[in-house]
């Protein structure tokens, strides 16, 4: 099966998680990815939270999937002139080095663009260009602090908090994919090249739209009648607060306790009340006059009395039910509601598997591994997820590839300007 991005060249030097997520989608969708690493050493994250000696880590190998690696020292003028002509021969180059990095390597845009002008360049940095914090080196919570998120993470009685899901990194990455694909368009019909730039700031704000509308609001009317704060009475501030569990778009909503908490820390679902759905939820609740009782019938008589409503379905509709058996028994009513799902039950999900979100993989030193597949679904193509490089893996296929004749890449490999440490790891275990 044809792939969309197949014939598409990408260098990739990229490194931990932002820039890797954003080659590895590339790949998945056909992309020939060249990962360029360290000589002897590669992506830090080959050596991070190992849970296997001497093998490459998890955190590698869910983030690189279905590329090729070559070493490559960069600071060698052999190693200039092997990157120049990939380059030439590339379609895409993506980077998320700290700030400078690239043009101190000599490799300006504007370099990469006498080089060849049909380039595309995808650059990750924590902060825009023209922002007072852009030579800082950011990572994933920074960014989320930096972003936003942190100030409306968490509850209001406690501090500024940092979610667990990546909204700094692979958020950014996925930021950057969009942008470059948009590139390759407008390549298309102009066929020029140009810089995609993403910074993760950037990115994590694109996804606090939300709580932007909030603070517009708050300035406009000095309230905010959905969160929780409003309930009980604490007032506001100047700026949004944290709402802890609290929904978004204006119906309440909270994680709710079902049977077997107390010693199974996710036995919770979330639910959403809706307003115009109220009188079901009344009767879903075992309160059916409810739906007709001014104490409750709207939304603004409700709201006060939210967290007392919230435990009453706790103690009287979920303490006799799973989570599972909750979920069921709302969505007769058609409530908005799910179960607060661990990484445990999302790994081993039969739904997920068959979905293809989430995937086993045989990696040729590790053996089988789980990893995260695309969570974009097509129907004309299904993305292979394949396994990770080992280090160096294809550097002499990549230089044969440029035209080096084997005498030239002996030279380079004997002088360290490129390696093959798979294979020579492997010659040591033989």
């Amino acid at each position: 099966m044809s792939l969309p991005l197949e014939g598409i060249k990408v260098i990739d030097m990229t490194g931990v998680q932002a820039g890797p997520a954003a080659t590895q989608m590339l790949a998945w969708f056909g992309a020939d990815v060249l990962k360029i690493e360290r000589v002897g050493e590669g992506d830090i994250t080959r050596r991070q939270l190992r849970d296997m000696p001497d093998v490459d880590a998890l955190y590698f190998t869910q983030l690189n999937s279905n590329k090729r690696s070559m070493e490559l020292n960069t600071k060698t003028p052999e190693g200039k002139a092997v990157l120049e002509k990939l380059i030439r021969e590339s379609d895409i180059l993506v980077e998320n080095f700290g700030p400078g990095a690239m043009d101190r390597m000599g490799f300006t845009w504007e370099y990469m663009q006498e080089l060849n002008p049909k380039i595309i360049f995808g650059s990750i940095k924590g902060f825009g260009e023209n922002s007072r914090y852009s030579d800082l080196k950011v990572y994933e919570n920074v960014a989320q602090a930096a972003g936003g998120s942190a100030s409306v993470t968490g509850f209001w009685d406690g501090p500024p908090t940092v979610a667990g899901s990546a909204l700094g990194d692979s958020n950014t990455g996925m930021h950057l994919v969009i942008g470059i694909l948009t590139a390759l368009r407008m390549r298309d019909q102009t066929g020029k090249g140009q810089k995609v730039s993403v910074s993760m700031q950037d990115a994590n704000i694109n996804l606090n739209r939300v709580k932007l509308r909030d603070q517009m609001r708050l300035e406009k009317t000095g309230h905010l009648q959905e969160y929780p704060q409003a309930g009980l009475g604490l007032g506001f501030g100047e700026a949004v607060p944290r709402g802890g569990n609290a929904g978004g778009g204006g119906q309440p909503g909270w994680v709710l306790k079902c049977k077997g908490w107390e010693e199974d820390p996710n036995a919770y679902i979330y639910m959403t009340i809706q307003g115009q759905n109220w009188k079901r939820t009344a009767e879903a609740i075992g309160k059916p006059e409810w739906a007709e009782d001014p104490e409750y019938a709207t939304a603004e008589a409700r709201m006060p009395k939210i967290f007392d409503i919230f435990k009453y379905i706790e103690e009287n509709v979920l303490a006799d039910k799973t989570k599972d058996e909750a979920v069921d028994y709302l969505r007769k009513f058609d409530i908005p509601c799910g179960p607060v799902k661990s990484m445990k039950e999302i790994a081993y999900d039969p739904d997920l598997r068959e979905s293809g979100t989430i995937v086993e993989v045989e990696h040729k030193a590790r053996g089988k591994y789980l990893t995260v597949g695309c969570p974009i679904k097509f129907t004309a193509f299904k993305p292979e997820i394949k396994e990770s490089p080992l280090l160096g893996e294809h550097t002499v296929e990549a230089l044969q590839q440029l035209g080096y004749s084997e005498a030239e890449i002996k030279e380079l490999l004997d002088k360290k300007v490129v390696g093959e440490t798979v294979h020579l790891k492997l010659a040591t275990e033989i």
